[in-house]
């Protein structure tokens, strides 16, 4: 009898850890890394919230709390609709999780049939595809084209739902690209969903707050309320406050799917860390200073690395809406041979080579469903991101 299932069978480890953990291993063998992979803001979490996590623990808050979140915590995440989304929930229709994935995959665990097929706009968030596997769908990918501004059109969504669609996933701001769906683009996605009341909606919102220049976010019910019974909203506090590592995600949307979502995290995980509820707490209804300086810090370096990028022979950077991801082309470089010998067949020997020869890490742009390109990711301060763009520069203008 074998070990492992055939459900594991499905999926791959994560690209993005395994680049990340290499990066360390190379970094811990004493080489001079830049590791640009890990998508997680390099500030410390504001002092506030820091503050009521120690508070929570010298207040007792240290044991099992509610399966799927604390009652305060749930109505300050109905505050946080109403303020800033203009929507109206109430607690019983809104779970928190460990970090915004646990919410994502409770939500396909607990609705994918053998079967079921989601629609997924590529370029996509790694997890994404096998998430739905894992639950026994079928992931349907259509590409959103680099000339398209990474963004899917109405006409593809429309030509990628069958009678089979359980889900389409939305992620705006995006992870990998940055790109953005404006009211306009969204309407139109919400038009198409509008025509097709069988199909859910998975509106992945964490990089809300991490917009740039005149982008105007916007979540689908917010500009399609019709969608809102049979849309999951889904959103966390560790991109806006520099919590990643405090795992405090939430969603928001009809009761049978966020009582269901609660009855497998009863089963699985159970509640989320009592002190980082508390934590979390604190940031939705403390000062949000800490958003608006953290995103112009963070569009000084999009424009940093945007510039540097576009100055490397072969690389074709778009400048993205939001996040703090670029996702250059690299088509112009593929069939060339690196200064170190290699040959450069796609973009997954690009970034092999990248780290090998220069030490910056990149995640190639396969692991994201859209090739050739690669994900940086310029959470780290300008003197690393300078010194990453020079050597990038000289990879490529060693390349023949």
């Amino acid at each position: 009898m074998r070990l492992l299932s055939q459900t594991l069978a499905r999926v791959k480890p994560s690209p993005t850890v395994a680049i990340t953990g290499r990066a360390r291993d190379l970094a811990a063998e004493g080489r001079d890394i830049i590791s640009l992979s890990a998508g997680e803001p390099d500030f410390d979490t504001p002092l506030h919230i820091r503050e009521a996590g120690k508070a929570a623990i010298d207040a007792g808050h240290t044991r099992y709390t509610a399966v799927d979140g604390i009652p305060e915590l749930k109505r300050a995440i109905c505050a946080k609709f109403a303020r800033e989304n203009g929507l109206d929930y109430g607690p019983a229709q809104v779970t928190v999780g460990t970090g915004g994935k646990q919410i994502l995959y409770n939500a396909l665990m607990a609705t994918l049939n053998p079967g079921d097929e989601v629609v997924i706009p590529a370029p996509y968030w790694v997890s994404y595809p096998d998430m739905v596997l894992l639950a026994g769908g079928t992931p349907v990918v259509i590409e959103g084209a680099m000339a398209n501004g990474y963004r899917i059109t109405p006409e593809q969504l429309e030509a990628a739902i069958t009678p089979k669609t359980k889900w389409v996933i939305l992620n705006s701001p995006s992870n990998p690209t940055g790109a953005g769906y404006g009211e306009n683009h969204m309407r139109g996605l919400t038009d198409v969903l509008m025509r097709h009341p069988h199909v859910w909606v998975l509106s992945d919102d964490i990089y809300e707050h991490l917009v740039f220049d005149d982008f105007r976010f916007a979540t689908p019910v917010q500009v399609e309320p019709g969608l809102k019974d049979r849309t999951l909203t889904m959103n966390g506090v560790s991109k806006a406050y520099a919590m990643t590592g405090w795992r405090i995600g939430y969603g928001a949307g009809p009761v049978e799917l966020i009582r269901a979502m609660g009855t497998l995290q009863s089963q699985s995980t159970s509640n989320p860390c009592s002190i980082s509820q508390y934590a979390a707490l604190a940031a939705l209804e403390g000062p949000q200073d800490y958003i608006a300086e953290s995103r112009a810090v963070f569009q000084h370096r999009r424009d940093l690395v945007v510039d540097g990028l576009n100055a490397c022979p072969g690389i074709e950077c778009p400048v993205p809406q939001g996040a703090f991801y670029v996702y250059p082309s690299i088509k112009a470089l593929i069939g060339k041979t690196s200064a170190g010998g290699a040959p450069i067949t796609d973009d997954e020997a690009f970034a092999t080579a990248l780290l090998d020869e220069t030490g910056v890490a990149v995640v190639f742009g396969a692991a994201f469903g859209l090739s050739p390109h690669f994900r940086i990711s310029y959470a780290t301060s300008d003197a690393v991101l300078a010194d990453a763009c020079g050597r990038i520069r000289r990879f490529c203008e060693g390349l023949g």
